[in-house]
């Protein structure tokens, strides 16, 4: 095939481009664990030459000492550095040479590699990661290297980006106890302080095959791939040390919280952060979806009524922050321009509570759970999105066929259910209000 083709095709799958899937394709998969605790699925689909190999570690800011925060992102960074086979600065070119791509992401609960390649690249792939699994070279060059790195992306995306600090400002006011407490990108002070050692032990703990989910997904054959995978990470050997799995409870809330922070911004904002349960708990369904009747698209209920009708806010958004453990519903809204941010948060608040005091009807409801239904289909219409939904599952909820069963928990939330989860969760005493404000002139 020509490689301008193949190129075209993979650049189409990685955005959300499908030949071949409907929605009521099921996806099939094999797993099994390798004795070194490596937790492996397959999945297989010849509709485009295409293959992608991914990594989930079970590891994110959350497992970090609270003095030593922004290790699991630091990791992030460093695992594309090199190996003890890999020339330092080298591992994105033996992808971008085969014509492919690569990324990783890190969250609050784990860290995500991935390689979308021709499928008759699979064993460069495969080799790839378990080189960073096995050999990852982790010493003071790269540690430095990486620590700059770490500081500009800081600086770049959190100091001085416009509300950059939003996360980071209202996970410290959300949390008290929680290790959700700080934001994945930690502490430049933190990494300063830290030790070879330090970063060793880190390494050596979470980044093992038994804390890892191995997925690959594509134009793949089953039993040539296991073999292959037996191949790289079959010799690779289980983590000496004991993985904890932190406690991310946080004590009931029933006193608001409201703060300001004065940035270097032209137009002020309110971030609204309420408490919710963990991923995969069913009030969270329900939760999800709520936030998806008031702010999806612009016939939304935040959207029609504060953009469209009163016209008193350039933008406004409702998004949960989908944590393994409790965690937050984020409402946001920018004024519009002369519009006092305590009136836009008073009519946010009489949104809130029309969907507290009445049942939507039935005709809302309807068209609620078809664009769940949609985006449902839509998330694993990908190879990428499809190996990341898999190992997902597998990770949290050592649920694997959740990728074709979750639409079903969506699907059993009520009109009541949407009413209790906005009286029980979206209440002034479970939330955090920030209001962001320019700067006055003389701080600037």
């Amino acid at each position: 095939m020509n490689l301008k083709r193949l190129v075209f095709i993979m650049v189409l799958a990685f955005t959300g481009f499908t030949l071949t899937w409907g929605q009521d394709v099921k996806i099939n998969f094999e797993e099994y664990d390798l004795p070194n605790g490596l937790h492996v699925i397959l999945s297989q689909d010849h509709s485009t030459p295409i293959v992608a190999v991914t990594v989930m570690y079970h590891v994110g800011s959350k497992n970090e000492k609270p003095d030593r925060t922004g290790f699991a992102h630091f990791f992030e960074h460093l695992m594309f550095e090199g190996s003890k086979y890999i020339p330092r600065g080298e591992y994105s070119k033996y992808v971008e040479n085969a014509g492919g791509t690569l990324n990783a992401n890190t969250s609050n609960d784990r860290t995500y590699f991935y390689e979308l390649l021709p499928s008759n690249q699979l064993d460069l792939g495969l080799w790839l990661e378990s080189e960073r699994m096995m050999h990852l070279k982790v010493d003071s060059i790269g540690i430095e290297t990486q620590r700059g790195v770490v500081k500009e992306e800081k600086k770049q995306r959190v100091d001085n980006a416009p509300y950059g600090t939003f996360l980071q400002e209202m996970l410290s006011h959300a949390y008290t106890k929680s290790p959700y407490r700080w934001p994945t990108i930690g502490s430049v002070a933190h990494l300063d302080a830290a030790s070879y050692d330090e970063f060793m032990r880190f390494y050596k703990t979470y980044y093992v095959p038994n804390n890892a989910v191995l997925t690959i997904v594509g134009d793949i054959n089953i039993d040539t791939t296991k073999a292959a995978v037996n191949t790289y990470f079959g010799g690779i050997p289980h983590g000496q040390y004991e993985i904890k799995r932190p406690d991310t409870s946080e004590p009931e809330k029933h006193t608001e919280v409201v703060d300001t922070v004065y940035d270097n911004i032209q137009l002020p904002a309110i971030f609204e952060g309420y408490h919710i349960p963990a991923m995969g708990d069913p009030d969270f369904y329900a939760v999800d979806m709520l936030n998806q009747l008031l702010s999806y698209g612009q016939s939304s209920r935040l959207y029609k009524s504060l953009v469209d009708e009163q016209q008193l806010a350039l933008q406004v958004a409702a998004i949960p922050l989908p944590f393994e453990g409790p965690g937050l519903s984020i409402i946001l809204a920018i004024p519009n321009i002369g519009v006092d941010p305590l009136k836009l948060e008073k009519a946010i608040d009489t949104q809130l509570d029309r969907v507290k005091d009445n049942l939507i009807t039935e005709r809302e409801f309807e068209k609620l759970r078809n664009q769940i239904e949609s985006s449902f289909v839509s998330s694993n219409a990908t190879i990428a999105s499809r190996a990341s939904n898999l190992a997902t599952d597998y990770t949290f909820f050592h649920n694997t066929d959740l990728i074709n069963t979750e639409i079903n928990k969506y699907m059993a939330v009520t009109r009541e259910d949407l009413q209790r989860v906005a009286k029980k969760y979206y209440r002034k005493g479970n939330r955090v209000v920030l209001y962001y404000l320019p700067k006055p002139k003389d701080q600037e």
